[in-house]
């Protein structure tokens, strides 16, 4: 790029808006994330020039990397919220509302490996707090509802939690091993976190 084109190009980013910018920003940086498979690949220079601007408009609206890519992880955590909550209201009945909520959750990490990987990860754990609680709050209402009378919600969601992370973990980073049937293979696990939770 000659030094007129960079100039050009920042005079640009000044003219423009700069909610659509960042929009813009964050919109590359998914896009370059599913790309490349690893947010670790991804420079700031390139989604600077996808967004056809210079990486200093990115640092203007990201102080660094990990934040845009924070950002970009609780932003699609967004659209999980709303996945669960449109399965959970299809439930037959407590647990089976437990039940489809895993589901959600891990389906939502095996079509967004990336995404999933970074919330679990401990810096982009802010999304994390949400997929959670998803499970906590399920857990509370079977409770609630007589289904799972003897079990404390908090550590009963945490063991339905680290078994959903544990397996869909496992099936991102080894997406080449025999699982079989993916959905059967969810089922079961669930299945068995619940069986477990009903008999202690």
């Amino acid at each position: 790029m000659s030094p007129a084109t960079r100039t050009a190009t920042r005079s640009r980013a000044k003219r423009g808006d700069g909610g659509k910018l960042r929009q813009a920003i964050l919109e590359q940086a998914e896009r370059l994330l599913v790309e490349s498979g690893s947010h670790e690949s991804v420079s700031i220079r390139a989604i600077a020039q996808r967004c056809d601007v210079t990486p200093p408009a990115v640092y203007l609206h990201f102080v660094d990397k990990e934040t845009l890519f924070r950002e970009v992880c609780a932003r699609r955590f967004v659209e999980l919220d709303q996945r669960v909550e449109d399965a959970r209201k299809a439930a037959a009945d407590p647990l089976d509302e437990l039940r489809t909520v895993g589901m959600t959750i891990v389906n939502f990490g095996l079509e967004y490996p990336e995404a999933f990987r970074l919330a679990v990860s401990g810096r982009e754990g802010v999304a994390l707090p949400g997929a959670f609680g998803h499970v906590l709050a399920a857990v509370e209402r079977a409770a609630a509802a007589g289904a799972l009378d003897e079990v404390d919600p908090h550590p009963g969601a945490l063991v339905v939690w680290t078994g959903i992370n544990g397996l869909t973990s496992a099936i991102i980073a080894f997406p080449a091993a025999e699982w079989g049937d993916k959905q059967a293979l969810i089922e079961h696990m669930l299945d068995v976190l619940i069986e477990g939770l009903l008999s202690t």
